[in-house]
């Protein structure tokens, strides 16, 4: 070829390059069908479209063709306050732990009387209220016989009177270790729980308070927990309901962006194929595109390697380009060896014909020689 009208070809190349847009002018329509029937990919026309969004500069419009879904579930739920009746309901007392008794210690008959007698003391200074007097009487009792639970349960009760719920919780959890069915455990500490706000703690020790000894106090003490203990389950389980459906939704969601995502990945492997004809082949890369969406597709594959040359694949070839048409499905590719020498080299090939059928990027059969029948029978096996 004339080395001036080589030149010319370089620079017109070189300008392709850089623009790639003048593919489309009319006047080189021979040139952009040739390009197609080796196969090259052509970029989009860059003529604007009816919306006027620029074609050739899909970078800049990505977005355009992905769905687009609102955010608005990934807000967090702010939880309104619960209205409740905190009537009784008393500062925490944080004062040093009282006196607890020694369990290890040996309680004798004597000790056991003498502490009955500083139990009776503090009955007496109850009465009269004078409540600090009783809690020193009952800590004797209690430090003079440690395994009565009893005596912890008649000291956390003065501690309810003393509005000190803390230190009256600690004796009732310690008798409750003695006794775990003594009521009184349960009552008082039910009690001093609903003095801290602890609605919920308290209806449970109350609850069980009623099941084991019921009297008027307790009853008195659920008519006030009850309505606040009810209040803030509801209020918990409507908050948990709304995360409940707030998930649901976010899960949608996402199946519908991944299912749209997944039906643009789809359109756009489909439009790397030619349904119903046979794709050229130059090299590894537009192997490994055409495989990754047929997978993507579910569809299969069968690449036919042949040379100019051979004269079985001139028997063959024309069978195999009709079958294309008959399974419009399949992607029918063609690699001459003498031109796709990696490709050729990449599948090991020996001789030609060779036709691979591929599905879900893995060899599952294949051809070797011109056997029109074995071709037609594996095509009609897979494809279905």
């Amino acid at each position: 070829m004339d080395a001036s009208k080589v030149a010319d070809l370089k620079l017109f190349v070189d300008q392709c390059k850089s623009n790639p847009s003048i593919i489309h002018n009319p006047s080189l329509s021979f040139f952009k069908s040739y390009l197609q029937s080796l196969g090259a990919l052509i970029p989009p026309d860059p003529q604007p479209d009816k919306g006027g969004v620029n074609m050739a500069e899909p970078e800049l419009h990505s977005d355009a063709k992905k769905p687009n879904f609102s955010n608005e579930e990934d807000d967090d739920i702010v939880e309104s306050d619960v209205e409740l009746d905190n009537t009784g309901v008393v500062e925490p007392d944080n004062n040093p732990p009282q006196k607890m008794g020694d369990p290890s210690v040996e309680v004798t008959d004597d000790k056991r009387d003498a502490a009955q007698t500083e139990k009776l003391k503090a009955v007496d200074a109850i009465s009269e209220g004078k409540l600090d007097k009783a809690k020193d009487y009952l800590t004797e009792a209690i430090l003079l016989n440690p395994t009565s639970a009893i005596f912890y349960a008649t000291r956390a009760s003065v501690f309810v009177k003393l509005s000190k719920p803390n230190a009256a919780i600690h004796d009732a959890d310690a008798a409750l270790e003695i006794n775990p069915d003594l009521a009184k455990g349960y009552k008082v500490r039910g009690m001093a729980r609903a003095m801290l706000g602890l609605w919920e703690e308290a209806a449970r020790d109350l609850h069980l308070a009623s099941k084991l000894d019921y009297d008027e106090e307790i009853g008195s003490a659920l008519k006030k927990v009850e309505p606040n203990a009810h209040k803030i389950e509801e209020h918990r389980r409507k908050y948990e309901r709304l995360r409940k459906e707030r998930e649901l939704k976010r899960n949608e969601h996402q199946r519908q962006q991944q299912k749209a995502e997944a039906q643009v990945n789809d359109q756009e492997a489909l439009s790397a194929f030619k349904d119903g004809q046979v794709i050229s082949i130059h090299s590894t890369s537009e192997v490994e595109t055409k495989l990754n969406a047929a997978t993507r597709t579910s569809r299969l594959v069968i690449l036919y390697f042949t040379a100019t040359w051979c004269g079985p694949c001139r028997v063959i070839s024309p069978l195999y380009t009709s079958l294309a048409a008959k399974y419009a499905k399949v992607v029918f590719l063609k690699v001459d060896i003498d031109e796709a020498r990696d490709v050729a080299a990449r599948w090991n090939i020996s001789s030609v014909p060779t036709l691979f059928f591929i599905k879900n990027g893995k060899e599952v059969d294949k051809v070797v020689g011109a056997d029109k029948s074995a071709l037609e029978r594996k095509i009609a096996q897979y494809a279905g």
